[in-house]
């Protein structure tokens, strides 16, 4: 898992231009999304979601992606759950404090996000985690939140 993570991650920008091609069918559809009802969609959604991010980007499915602000690489895989940059533990060779075989996320973050158009959203401050919209789509939730239609987000589930 660890090396199809990485793999995305130095192909961020291929994968920004995906997501912004999918992000733009999805607003698209969002009124058939809206007609079927958000919550029915949910549990289809939150599965296709699941394999697809968890395969390319062991994705933690915490259902606030930060994705395209981190590089393509999830920040949940931190062993301490860092969601606004490194600890203060990076060893020298760039590896992790807790888990010494395991590159830095937040290095690999770094190194995917310069890749991208948006590289700057990096530094982006990361809200704290909703843990009432783990496990929940987080697609759904952006284009809720995108077309204006983001009231009860976290009743959805």
């Amino acid at each position: 898992m660890l090396s199809v993570r990485r793999w995305a991650a130095r192909h961020s920008r291929l994968f920004e231009a995906l997501y912004s091609g999918f992000e733009k069918v999805l607003l698209t559809l969002e009124p058939l999304i809206r007609r079927i009802g958000y919550q029915r969609m949910e549990r289809p959604f939150a599965a296709v979601e699941k394999v697809t991010k968890r395969f390319l980007f062991d994705s933690q499915m915490c259902g606030t992606c930060t994705l395209g602000a981190t590089g393509m690489v999830c920040p949940m895989n931190c062993p301490k759950k860092m969601r606004n940059g490194p600890c203060g533990g990076v060893r020298s060779n760039g590896h992790c404090e807790i888990t010494p075989e395991m590159p830095c996320v937040w290095v690999d973050a770094y190194t995917g996000s310069r890749q991208m158009k948006h590289h700057e959203r990096i530094h982006e401050f990361q809200q704290a985690i909703d843990h009432r919209l783990a496990g929940s789509s987080s697609w759904l939730l952006e284009i809720r939140r995108v077309s204006g239609r983001d009231d009860n987000i976290s009743d959805s589930k």
